[in-house]
């Protein structure tokens, strides 16, 4: 049992530390949840979210992130990703594939407002939520035929070694729940809910709470092609 236990504290650091995309999941909270930072600073003191930071300076929300709000954060591949693909998007437009590119070239309101989709005022932590979930209004304000639920995902985790594991999920929902509809094959692919787990959540700054939506997971749910 202690072997297991200190198993599970190592896979948990790698996934902090580790420069390799992890599918691995292992989303039952942290031991220690208190971190004596602020969230930016948080966030800027790990190199996990190198990208994000860029982001946040690009878009100014340093001081909503440092807001009394729940965040849920990207790591570098989804950012990288994502930026790609707006390359690409660029590429097309002008006719060329090699020219500089990158986060300072994406324009800061776009940035700002899609950014704040992640963001919800107050602290939502593991204890608040249920599998039921909750629909909430993003920081951005309240948009026509989009919410956010934020619920925990029980399944059974064989890789875990135990019997449910609670995964927090941040869904995009675009007009009614696609878990409440009887026909699940009916909803059209573009009015298709859009759900991410996270891969840690619950960690507590001085100023909010910050949830760590998994690896895979390309920025603002970002579909464009990525190009050659």
């Amino acid at each position: 049992m202690k072997k297991y236990i200190i198993a599970v504290i190592a896979i948990v650091t790698a996934a902090f530390t580790s420069c390799k995309k992890d599918s691995y999941k292992n989303d039952g909270g942290v031991s220690n949840a208190f971190v004596n930072m602020t969230t930016y600073d948080y966030l800027k003191s790990n190199p996990k979210f190198d990208s994000l930071v860029k982001v946040i300076d690009r878009a100014g929300l340093k001081d909503a992130v440092n807001g009394n709000i729940t965040f849920f954060v990207t790591t570098n591949y989804g950012i990288v990703d994502y930026v790609a693909a707006k390359k690409n998007q660029q590429a097309i437009k002008i006719g060329k594939e090699n020219f500089d590119f990158g986060i300072k070239d994406i324009p800061s309101q776009e940035l700002s407002d899609s950014l704040k989709t992640y963001m919800f005022a107050g602290k939502i932590n593991r204890d608040q939520m249920t599998v039921t979930g909750k629909l909430y209004d993003s920081m951005l304000g309240s948009i026509p035929n989009v919410q956010y639920l934020i619920k925990l995902r029980r399944t059974f985790d064989f890789n875990a070694y135990v019997s449910n594991v609670d995964y927090v999920t941040y869904t995009k929902v675009i007009g009614t729940r696609d878990d409440r509809e009887p026909n699940q094959d009916a909803i059209p692919d573009n009015q298709k809910d859009k759900a991410v787990d996270c891969q840690t959540s619950g960690i507590i700054t001085t100023t909010g709470i910050v949830h760590v939506l998994n690896g895979n997971h390309r920025l603002f749910f970002n579909a464009q092609s990525l190009g050659n």
